[in-house]
């Protein structure tokens, strides 16, 4: 199980705003997570997206793809990928880890 941060920016060269282009992204993964592939989080600055490696890359490529297919000419893509092989751990279970200690 893995866990991929990802960062999309739409460079449309018309807005500082990228909240439109998130939002089909965010659509897309939803789409993903109703067939069971993946679970997501959106967060103020990034996406968490949580799966298996090879299905995660797969999606990385295709909500990088997806700000083109609405006429934007440049996207940015920032990835950090976590994959532990040794446990399998949920998103919000290395939360729970972690609020044990507070």
């Amino acid at each position: 199980m893995a866990i991929v941060d990802v960062v999309i920016i739409p460079l449309d060269g018309q807005s500082i705003s990228v909240s439109q282009y998130i939002a089909d992204i965010q659509k897309n993964l939803q789409v993903k997570k109703e067939e069971g592939l993946i679970d997501f989080q959106l967060t103020p600055m990034s996406t968490l997206i949580e799966g298996e490696l090879p299905v995660l890359l797969k999606v990385v490529e295709e909500i990088h793809e997806a700000p083109f297919n609405k006429g934007v000419e440049r996207v940015c893509t920032n990835i950090r990928i976590d994959d532990r092989r040794d446990k399998r751990r949920k998103m919000n279970e290395k939360i729970d880890s972690v609020n044990k200690h507070l």
